[in-house]
């Protein structure tokens, strides 16, 4: 298949063996690109993500909300769900190697490009948003210390818009800079975030008189009593989860820049799960210090002290400490400091404020950066792999670190939108659905994984289970609906419309996902089950071997056979290849692998199995008796009429009819297709090209010019006749519906540029008959020649063509023999079993004269057609004649045709074998077909395939 190789390497969709990867690592390393450690590319990020602007900024007033009890719970609950999917991911990076696109990555070659392609684009965009909602924490702080020196440029709301514009506009050029400027900036804001972090610790020891009337009286257990259950005012616990749980949303951080590790596999399970530890530890640190030392409500104000005479009546936590804010209950406005009023409260407890404010700005600008690179990397990794054509562009990298610099300014644009919302509260609810959609199907790829049981599924990290992730997974989706569930309803709405679009597109790639794995597992527990049933009538499927050859060269009896199978039962194309030199086998598997492509490529819900045989009837039995698999085998072998019996070798006709004989003694029915202009249509130039042009080019259509206006059928004045005879109005319409199939390329042209091949008249008769089942039937019917009790299956393949949308403006009609005194009675009767057999008819016609002898002319038109195919063993010696009848086999004896005189023939003769020889059946099949429509001659193997009873 022609792909266009992208620069890392490898083309769309291939992978790299282990070989070849190391080769690549060991090159891009001597050319200087840069790749990180566990701790500086992994430990590091998270860290700096997880501890973002929450931890300074909001923790405080979450524990005010919320009491330290529920607090330390809706900690703990982010904790279990990032844990789980740290486990996940670590399980599913350590599952091969893992090139860049975090977690699109992941969850593409694990689930497939369908869930990848969806949630590859909405992490992208939440890591974009998330770099709105880093910066505007960031703003906020900024403009709070503005405010406090009186130094605010218009409003607060403005203001935060202003600064957090410049902001993004200069985290842009640092990562525009390169990969390592960004690192060694992380590095320098995590010892900044780090100091700030023991700053406040410290300062939680150290209580100090003028900070009490901030609310901060130092650690002390009536204030923690006071503070453990919760008091929420115009929150609930689920609106602080919400805005808390984005917090812990950094735990991808590193995976999203896995392509620039040096070693994915070691790093991101390491890094992850450390950094999970170590930032769950602070958190619930200072959840309990901050609501063991600091009152939810006070004034500030020094002369708020509580005199003696009051003492008694006062049973708030400051009263022990001579203060009374009870006036805050009654004036909230007028209380701007405690857990409740100020979000900088981190900030006036530690030991140097300034360094809090410094930890502020280095946890949101780092986690805003480590946001601002993740973004487009997976986004450059979604386009690389051309799952949305449209965003090729995107893909391109520059420089020596193959920096998406496109994706640089579109993360950039979609960030400065939100940063213009300005609102903190508002953007963290909107990217935790999009983070948890993710964590969801990181830990639904686990579970789907194991569940496949495939053996390419074996990750070094060991530390994972199968039920733990599901469990992961439902708890993601939970709380996607507690956060804000028309958020969550929106997100899966958008992940549902991109995997149905990814689904239809069908992206030529092969990743071995888990989706594949599963397929198989299933079809292979089904298919033994299926192989545990016995047999119903009921359950009765058509299931074919077509002898198609190639299965473009015979596009009538693809089509036709697929009219009556398509979702109804199996069609298996069977393909003998003879000849006695040394077969290719190499040359036959990739035979088979390129016209099963063809076959669904053309729609066709079919399978192709070729076989090497030292003739075609050795290569028949070996197909009757080797294709399919349990229940799912052939019952009917299905072949083109021989048009050309009377021209060639005879004994090829002895070949063809002992094939039809093998597949009665293996309980198969047999259907004959006949078309006066013949099937095979491989002769006529170009299908050799047509086939690799739609492998190469992917075209639709191939051109000759043909008019398809023509009566493709047949003359439909004359009377139709057949086993099954298909009669059509004269101009077949196209099908707007075509059952969702499409046409079975069969007009020819070598490629775009070369002329219109022209094609001599017989030819284009062919082509054009080989069409004519690729369209909607006109007004019809089908005529149902039923003169011999089969099983059923001269009913039952009608009944399934006119229930195709091709084929419902065709009737069926019924033709059964009888007595002319009888023709009212034997109407009704077969209308009344037709009835009970459930099968729509327009009408019933009883042939009266069935058992009139034939003209004369016919008789002798008939003499003449066997004729050269005579023994005429009466003219000879007996052991002469029994000489010539072993050496040809095929001739026809005086006895035969004494015998056979004058008999009836039903529907699809059935001569008894090696007692009617291959030239005379052969001439009773082609009297019984020839100038007609197309005809289906049928017969059943006597196996009932119709029951009156539900």
């Amino acid at each position: 298949m022609a792909q266009e190789p992208f620069e890392d390497g490898f083309a769309n969709g291939d992978e790299l063996s282990p070989a070849e990867e190391a080769a690549a690592k060991e090159a891009a390393e001597s050319k200087g690109v840069v790749k990180f450690g566990w701790v500086k590319g992994v430990l590091v990020r998270c860290m700096l993500n997880i501890w973002g602007v929450m931890l300074f900024i909001r923790m405080s007033w979450i524990v005010g909300q919320a009491g330290i009890g529920l607090s330390c719970l809706i900690v703990g609950m982010a904790t279990v769900v990032t844990t789980i999917t740290g486990l996940s991911t670590s399980a599913i990076a350590t599952n091969g190697f893992v090139r860049g696109g975090g977690a699109y990555y992941l969850i593409s070659r694990s689930l497939g490009p369908e869930f990848g392609g969806s949630i590859g684009l909405i992490f992208a965009f939440a890591n974009a948003v998330a770099v709105a909602m880093y910066v505007v924490g960031f703003a906020e702080t900024v403009v709070e210390l503005l405010a406090g020196a009186d130094a605010l440029m218009t409003d607060e709301i403005n203001d935060v818009r202003i600064i957090g514009t410049i902001t993004v506009i200069l985290l842009l050029g640092i990562s525009v800079a390169g990969m390592e400027w960004e690192a060694k900036a992380q590095i320098f804001l995590l010892i900044v975030l780090i100091a700030a972090i023991i700053n406040y610790f410290i300062g939680t020891f150290i209580p100090i008189k003028s900070k009490e009337a901030l609310g901060y009286f130092g650690y002390d257990s009536a204030i923690m009593w006071e503070n453990m259950g919760p008091d929420f005012r115009g929150e609930t616990f689920f609106s602080m989860f919400s805005i808390f749980f984005p917090a812990a949303t950094g735990i991808l951080a590193g995976a999203n820049i896995s392509g620039d590790l040096a070693d994915p596999q070691l790093a991101i399970p390491r890094g992850t799960l450390l950094a999970i530890v170590i930032t769950g530890i602070v958190y619930l640190g200072v959840a309990v210090s901050t609501g063991s030392c600091i009152v939810r409500d006070a004034s500030g104000n020094v002369n708020d002290t509580l005199s003696s005479e009051f003492m008694a009546n006062c049973t708030d936590a400051a009263c022990k400490f001579g203060f009374d804010f009870s006036s805050c209950k009654n004036d909230a406005a007028g209380c701007k400091f405690g857990l409740q009023n100020d979000f900088q409260v981190m900030s006036m407890v530690s030991g140097f404020g300034p360094i809090i404010s410094a930890g502020i700005f280095s946890a949101t600008l780092s986690s805003a950066l480590a946001s601002l690179v993740s973004a487009p990397k997976v986004f450059q990794a979604l386009c690389k792999d051309n799952i949305y054509p449209g965003l090729g562009m995107f893909a391109k990298g520059y420089g020596k670190n193959n920096e998406p610099l496109k994706g640089y300014i579109l993360t950039f644009i979609i960030a400065l939108a939100f940063i213009l919302i300005a609102e903190l509260n508002i953007i963290a609810p909107i990217i935790s659905n999009f983070f948890l959609a993710s964590y969801a199907l990181i830990n639904f790829s686990v579970f789907h994984a194991s569940l496949a049981n495939s053996p390419g599924w074996r990750p070094s990290f060991k530390y994972y289970n199968m039920w733990v992730s599901l469990s992961g997974a439902v708890l993601c989706c939970v709380v996607m609906f507690v956060i804000n569930w028309w958020a969550a309803l929106l997100t899966n709405v958008i992940v549902l419309g991109l995997f149905i679009y990814v689904s239809y597109k069908k992206p030529d790639v092969n990743w071995g996902s888990s989706t594949q794995a599963l397929t198989y597992h299933q079809a292979l527990t089904h298919t033994l089950h299926l192989s545990g049933v016995e047999d119903h009538v009921k359950n009765f499927r058509p299931q074919c071997l077509v002898m198609t050859g190639y299965p473009n060269s015979r596009p009538a009896l693809l089509d036709l056979v697929y009219s009556f199978t398509k979702n109804v039962g199996l069609m298996i194309c069977g393909h003998i290849r003879t000849g006695y030199r040394r077969p290719n086998f190499k040359d036959l598997a990739n035979d088979q692998a390129r016209y099963q492509r063809w076959l669904l490529k053309n729609e066709t819900k079919a399978f192709y199995t070729p076989v090497f045989a030292e003739d075609m009837r050795q290569g028949a039995q070996y197909l009757l008796q080797a294709a399919g698999l349990g229940r799912l085998k052939p019952n009917m072998l299905v072949m083109g009429f021989k048009n050309d019996w009377r021209d060639g070798d005879m004994m090829n006709v002895e070949t063809y009819i002992s094939m039809i004989h093998d597949a009665f003694d293996f309980q198969f029915g047999a259907v004959i297709l006949r078309l006066k202009e013949g099937l095979d249509v491989s002769h006529i130039q170009g299908q050799d090209e047509l086939l690799s042009s739609q492998e190469k080019s992917g075209m639709k259509d191939v051109i000759v010019s043909i008019d398809t206006s023509k009566d493709s059928d047949a003359d439909s004045s004359k009377p139709s006749s057949k086993a099954i005879s298909l009669q059509n109005s004269p101009a077949p319409q196209k099908d707007e519906e075509d059952d969702g199939k499409a046409p079975t390329r069969p007009l020819l042209k070598k490629d775009k540029r070369s002329p219109t091949m022209p094609l001599n008249v017989s030819d284009q008769r062919l082509l054009t008959a080989s069409q004519q089942f690729q369209q909607k039937q006109g007004k019809g019917t089908v005529d149902v020649w039923w003169l011999f009790d089969d099983g059923g299956l001269t009913l039952l393949i009608p009944y399934l063509l006119t229930n195709k949308k091709r084929w419902k403006d065709c009737k069926i009609r019924v033709f059964i023999g009888g007595k002319i005194n009888r023709i009212d009675h034997d109407r009704r009767a077969m209308a009344t079993l037709l009835s009970k057999f459930r099968i729509d008819f327009s009408d019933i016609t009883v042939l009266g004269d069935i058992n009139t002898k034939p003209k004369k002319e016919h008789v002798t038109a008939f003499e003449e057609l066997v004729e050269p195919y005579r023994l005429k063993e009466d003219d000879m010696e007996q052991e002469a004649a029994e000489r010539l009848k072993d050496s040809e086999p095929w001739r026809i004896t005086d006895n035969e045709l004494e015998l056979y005189r004058g008999q009836d023939q039903p529907s699809m003769p059935l001569a008894r074998k090696g007692a009617v020889s291959s030239a005379l059946y052969m001439a009773w099949l082609e009297v019984l077909s020839k100038d007609l429509p197309p005809i289906l001659l049928v017969r059943g193997n006597h196996q009932s395939v119709l029951t009156f009873y539900s």
